[in-house]
C-alpha cells in the first residue's frame, strides 16, 4: 500500500505541485497568464501535502500478489480503515474488508513513518519537481460543467532532481487537468519514458510506456486531495520474472482528525 500511496502522492507532488467526457470552450475566453496560474496552483498543492497526514480515510485496493507469471494485482480486493498516528510518526490502518465482505478481528498495524516527513520539505520538492519539468498551458476544456486548464509535462533536459519527487518526475510525460476557479489538479495522465526502479531493481523494474491516472478531488471545504490511481505496466520482477501489473487504488471517507 505505501508505495501505491507514494506513487501518487509522488505523482501529484512531483508532476502536480511542479506547476506549479470533455468538450473545448468557445475561444473567446483568453488561456491564463501561465507564471500566476501555475503559482496559484502550486501554493494549493503544497498546502495539501502540508495537511494531507491530518486526514484518517478508507482505502481499496487490489490485493497484490505475484503468481509463478509474473503477474501482479489479479487478486481479489482490500478495503482498509487508516488513521495518522497522532503522537508520532506514520499511520495505524485496520483491514474492514476482504472481496466485499466484512472482516472482523483483525490486528492493526503501524505503517508509512518514512512517508510522514517534516510538511517543512513540502516547498523543496515543489522547487525540485519545477527544476525538472517543462510545463506549458496548452487548452480549456469543459468537464462536468466546470472549465479545465490543461498543462502539458514533459522531462526537462539535462535536469538533476535531488528529491524522490524530482527523480519520479523525470521519469513521466504527460497532461495535468487544473480546474481553473479553484486553481486546484483535479486529474493527471502520465507516461513513463524511462524505467522505473523499486529497490533498486533488485524487486522490480517497470519498463518505458507504464501508464498512471491519478484523479484528486475536493474532500473538506478548499482541501482536495487524491481519491484515486490508476496504474498499468510491464517489467521485469527480482531481475529476471517478467512483470505485468494493471492495478486501482481509490482512497474515500476522508476524515480530519485535528
Amino acid at each position: 500500500m505505501r508505495m501505491h500511496r507514494l506513487f501518487a502522492s509522488a505523482v501529484m507532488t512531483a508532476v502536480c505541485l511542479a506547476l506549479a467526457a470533455t468538450a473545448p470552450l468557445r475561444a473567446q475566453a483568453p488561456l491564463p497568464t501561465a507564471s500566476e496560474f501555475l503559482a496559484a496552483v502550486r501554493d494549493n498543492l503544497v498546502r495539501a501535502w502540508r495537511v494531507q497526514d491530518q486526514f484518517a480515510y478508507k482505502e481499496r485496493r487490489t490485493q497484490l500478489h505475484m503468481n509463478p507469471f509474473g503477474r501482479v494485482g489479479t487478486g481479489g480486493t482490500l478495503v482498509y480503515d487508516v488513521t495518522p498516528v497522532s503522537d508520532g510518526p506514520g499511520f495505524t490502518r485496520r483491514l474492514l474488508e476482504r472481496d466485499g465482505r466484512p472482516v472482523r478481528g483483525e490486528e492493526i498495524e503501524t505503517f508509512g513513518e518514512r512517508r510522514r516527513r517534516d510538511r517543512a520539505q513540502a516547498p523543496d520538492a515543489v522547487q525540485d519537481a519545477i527544476s525538472v519539468l517543462d510545463l506549458a498551458i496548452d487548452r480549456r476544456e469543459i468537464v462536468n460543467g466546470r472549465p479545465l486548464i490543461v498543462v502539458n509535462f514533459s522531462p526537462k533536459r539535462g535536469a538533476k532532481p535531488g528529491t524522490r519527487e524530482g527523480r519520479l518526475a523525470r521519469s513521466f510525460t504527460g497532461q495535468i487537468w487544473i480546474d481553473e476557479s479553484a486553481h486546484e489538479v483535479s486529474r493527471v495522465e502520465a507516461t513513463a519514458v524511462e524505467s522505473i526502479s523499486y529497490g533498486h531493481g533488485l524487486i522490480a523494474r517497470l519498463s518505458p510506456g507504464a501508464h498512471a491516472t491519478v484523479l484528486r478531488a475536493q474532500v473538506k471545504e478548499d482541501v482536495w486531495l487524491p481519491v484515486s490511481v490508476r496504474f498499468t505496466g510491464e517489467g521485469r520482477a527480482l531481475l529476471l520474472r517478467k512483470l505485468n501489473v494493471d492495478f486501482s487504488v481509490e482512497w474515500f471517507d476522508y476524515r480530519p482528525t485535528s
